[in-house]
């Protein structure tokens, strides 16, 4: 009887985990989206006094960032680029066993950091940068070795998170001050957000335009618009490290956001600017240019501390980018045209409405604001696991293998 009841189960299972690892991005992405509900769940059941946080050197601010950016960003970052660099390069994809351990990896850093104090520091620490190296090694050859190696500021981008992390946890089992290599660790991840954004961009703004019948218009992500960008929030990012605060730390986040705005100058394309998909996209970059203004100004005493600009970083550009990325990608990859239904703008909006809650809380009376931020930052991920978790538990709707996008 045993026997027959544990054969199906078996057979189940198998199923199961055969549909999760058909592309890198299905465990990963459900995992960011399920982090980001979690992590911010707990973040906001301990401001509530429901709850304490697990031990980590520097206190819950540090726990709570490290489960952020180590953890939901961490994870999106990993669906994306075991996806992303094969198709971009014409590589073959990552191996289905190199994915796994990946998932194992990622999965133990997030009991390491449940466990607390220096052993679950430490469990979190080998497994993060385990995940990590893992990561660069199966991708770095097609970086390298691609047509002119042209996207091989993905690997950059990569090792700086490699670098950043390890940074992290020196400190944090040192009894050291680990934050500021969190806060180097969010400046790389914009830095690949506008990197990705502008691949992500091309295709779908000028799919857009195409649709429209706009054929006379075409949008282009200029790379010197596109390198200023990036090389502002990079030395923004090192001054920050290395000067955090200085006067001039805060005239160079004030650079940062001015070449955010400037990369916005590619977009006057028309009317497909007020589309979902394209609209998103430029969101991001609004909120991103916003982020950096508000750092800027608050070191040069704009009256808010730096952290109302940051979590307009994290909260707004991170957590939208994310969201639109795996609503587009998670998709496509999985055999299906972007969902046209209108939860995801109302999603979308809700993470913009969150990251602005999140800014109103440093001022007089806005405390209030926080359960408003908690609440619309959950629900959209919410949303994102209930949706996407019927699609990536079974084969792909078109009846194809591997990540092949439609039409592929």
């Amino acid at each position: 009887m045993l026997k027959r009841i544990s054969a199906p189960i078996t057979t189940q299972m198998a199923a199961l985990m055969a549909a999760l690892f058909l592309c890198g991005f299905r465990p990963f992405f459900l995992f960011a989206a399920a982090s980001a509900v979690l992590a911010i769940g707990a973040w906001g059941g301990f401001l509530l006094g429901a709850w304490l946080l697990p031990e980590m050197a520097g206190g819950p601010l540090v726990w709570h960032a490290h489960e952020m950016v180590l953890g939901f960003a961490l994870a999106a970052v990993v669906g994306f680029v075991v996806t992303a660099v094969p198709e971009f390069t014409g590589s073959a994809g990552v191996a289905s066993a190199r994915v796994k351990w990946m998932a194992v990896a990622w999965l133990a850093a997030r009991v390491g950091a449940l466990a607390g104090g220096v052993a679950g520091t430490a469990l979190a620490a080998v497994a993060t940068l385990a995940l990590l190296m893992v990561l660069v090694t199966a991708v770095a050859p097609a970086l390298w070795h691609g047509a002119e190696r042209r996207h091989v500021s993905f690997l950059w981008g990569l090792l700086g998170l490699l670098l950043s992390t390890a940074g992290f946890y020196v400190e944090a089992l040192g009894g050291g001050d680990p934050m500021r290599w969190l806060h180097a660790a969010i400046g790389i991840l914009m830095v690949l957000i506008v990197i990705a954004l502008s691949r992500i961009s091309m295709r779908i703004v000028n799919g857009a335009l195409e649709l429209a019948g706009e054929t006379g218009r075409e949008y282009l992500a200029r790379p010197p618009r596109r390198n200023l960008a990036v090389f502002a929030i990079t030395l923004y990012t090192a001054l920050e490290f290395f000067l955090p605060l200085h006067p001039v730390a805060g005239w160079v986040a004030l650079a940062a956001a001015a070449a955010l705005f400037n990369l916005l100058n590619d977009w006057f394309v028309g009317r497909v600017l007020f589309g979902r998909w394209v609209f998103m996209l430029q969101g991001v970059y609004w909120l991103m240019a916003a982020g950096y203004a508000l750092i800027g100004w608050a070191i040069l005493g704009g009256g808010l501390p730096p952290g109302a600009g940051r979590h307009l970083l994290t909260i707004g550009a991170l957590g939208l980018a994310v969201f639109v990325v795996m609503n587009i990608a998670g998709r496509v990859h999985a055999g299906l045209e972007p969902d046209p239904r209108p939860w995801v703008p109302i999603a979308a909006a809700m993470l913009v409405v969150a990251a602005v809650a999140r800014v109103f809380i440093y001022l007089p009376g806005g405390g209030t604001a926080l359960f408003g931020a908690v609440l619309l930052w959950v629900l959209p991920f919410g949303l994102v696991v209930i949706r996407f978790w019927p699609l990536y538990s079974r084969p792909r709707a078109d009846g194809r293998g591997g990540c092949e996008g439609i039409g592929d």
